[in-house]
């Protein structure tokens, strides 16, 4: 009865894994780059100096103020980002008006917009993996529920069928095939098993309003009072009047950060929200930034516009429940994390995405050596292997044909910034294609090594195309510039490794489980053979 019911949760987690595998890579791979997704803007727009952070939050606000009035006097909302941390190299404006909202970055000297190249940069790739980009927002959203639903039940079931998890933590059998693939899925599951039920279970955490949207209808109703009453409630939001129709000068700022100095004195400051700035029912939110700490939610203050008087003084969170969930958030996302632990989030994350690489290509080599010893022709296995292929290494490659794309196309195109995602895209669908037409131990070698060239070449493009050269990098300390291009380095000469090492084996993975079929078949016996003959069972 135990082995059934590990038996079936064998059978669950295989065709979990399976069905969703390739769009939860594509999350994973994203959502991993998103964690470095300052530094990707930066390196995507060369033009902009060296982020310093020598001009005081007085002086940024002011020329945020004097850009706003001079681009955006009539708009309802004006929204000045501070410099200050990781998050925030520059800082940026954003204005809303009856038009719609538009944003820039800030230069303080000038109170312009510094001259850079339009692109869609690291926060592009970071929404792919929940936008999923060219999908609407209502069917993205319910994708990414699903596969992560879908992810959490195949970690559980992870779990209940690798009963000795620890153990095999420990055993990784090189060169043996399907049982050396079966060792290096459960060896980077448990590494980064932690890692992947927080990060999957706080995805869900984040969407859980659209998921269960009849429980917020059934205590507040469905009209958009009712809506915004939820959000005041749910999410801490200040309660701010309508506009009066009355004309009012806006308070002085400085008067307004030297009350804020001394309520927060060692407190960083994130940014300014200004509602109604030329009103005389005009507010000003002060909040603090997100580097103090794994919560989401920010330490708020609460200004009369018109008069500088401080109405609200309002915590980040004021309940247990709501801490939790700020928490949970707080922790998905990472902004709080500096560099160390910002590279733990990255390495487990591509842990995760190794998981469910090699999980997918365990499924293959297991219905490649079947189909091999009973001389079947499979053309699911063949369609597994080829979305197999142009998932696990044309992702990659089509990235780095997306940071090729910042750097060709022309710089004073209005248009480059779609297009740079449309050239990724494009190049992933003709990876796509490849796998599809060629054998497969050839496509594993072929687009490994397409990787290994897209990435080591890309220092050489950008010494090419501009003056942000490795070395000048290094004579200028700009260290986001020398850490992006020696990563890049590195991960061309990680494929390089790989489109070797199946090079000298002349064989790729769906050829790996054939190698000892026959010593796998006898070795079935005793304690360790059951176990084995029920993790490889046919599902």
């Amino acid at each position: 009865m135990k082995d059934g019911f590990r038996q079936s949760m064998a059978w669950l987690h295989t065709w979990v894994g399976l069905l969703l595998g390739w769009i939860l890579y594509f999350i994973f791979i994203t959502g991993s780059l998103g964690y470095w997704d300052t530094e990707i803007d930066r390196w995507m727009q060369p033009e902009l100096p060296v982020a310093s952070n020598g001009v005081s939050d007085a002086q940024t606000i002011e020329a945020g103020l004097q850009r706003l009035a001079e681009i955006a006097p009539q708009a309802s909302r004006w929204f000045i980002t501070l410099a200050g941390d990781r998050n925030n190299p520059y800082p940026s404006i954003f204005w809303q008006d009856a038009q719609g909202s538009d944003s820039e970055q800030l230069d303080p000297g000038t109170a312009a917009p510094p001259q850079a190249r339009a692109t869609g940069g690291g926060q592009l790739l970071y929404q792919m993996h929940w936008r999923l980009h060219y999908l609407p927002r209502t069917v993205s959203d319910w994708i990414v529920g699903i596969a992560s639903m879908l992810m959490l039940l195949a970690l559980i079931t992870g779990v209940v069928v690798h009963k000795k998890i620890f153990k095999d933590f420990f055993t990784f059998r090189p060169g043996k095939g399907q049982r050396s693939w079966l060792d290096a899925h459960n060896v980077v599951s448990v590494i980064s098993l932690p890692f992947q039920v927080m990060i999957t279970y706080s995805g869900l955490v984040f969407m859980m309003f659209v998921y269960m949207p009849l429980t917020v209808a059934a205590f507040y109703g469905t009209d958009a009072q009712s809506r915004m009453l939820f959000q005041q409630e749910a999410f801490l939001l200040p309660q701010l009047p309508e506009p009066a129709g009355q004309t009012a000068e806006l308070t002085s700022l400085g008067a307004v950060l030297d009350q804020v100095a001394v309520l927060w004195p060692d407190e960083p400051l994130g940014y300014v929200d200004i509602r109604h700035p030329r009103d005389s029912n005009a507010r000003i939110i002060v909040a603090s930034g997100n580097a103090a700490g794994p919560v989401r939610s920010r330490t708020t203050l609460l200004f009369d516009g018109a008069s500088g008087e401080l109405l609200e003084n309002r915590p980040a969170s004021d309940s247990v429940g709501r801490f939790s969930r700020e928490l949970l958030l707080g922790l998905h996302e990472g902004l709080y994390a500096g560099t160390v632990l910002r590279w733990l989030y990255f390495l487990s994350g591509l842990l995760g995405a190794a998981m469910i690489a090699s999980g997918l290509v365990l499924w293959t080599v297991k219905r490649r050596q079947r189909a091999e010893r009973t001389g079947e022709r499979h053309a699911g296995l063949r369609l597994v292997e080829s979305l197999n292929i142009a998932s696990i290494i044309g992702l990659p490659l089509a990235v780095a044909a997306y940071f090729w794309a910042n750097r060709l196309l022309p710089v004073a195109w209005e248009a480059r910034a779609e297009w740079e995602a449309h050239v990724m895209f494009g190049v992933w669908a003709g990876l796509f294609l490849h796998a599809a037409l060629r054998p497969a131990s050839r496509a594993w070698v072929e687009q490994l090594t397409a990787a290994a060239l897209a990435f080591a070449l890309l220092p050489l493009v950008n010494t090419l195309t501009t003056e942000r050269h490795l070395l000048n990098s290094l004579f200028a300390a700009d260290w986001v510039f020398v850490g992006f291009e020696l990563s890049v380095l590195a991960t061309g000469l990680a494929f390089a490794a790989g489109a070797i090492y199946l090079q000298r084996r002349s064989v790729g993975p769906r050829h790996q489980g054939t190698a000892r079929a026959g010593s796998m078949g006898t070795a079935r016996t005793g304690q360790s053979g059951q176990r084995v003959e029920l993790l490889e069972s046919r599902p």
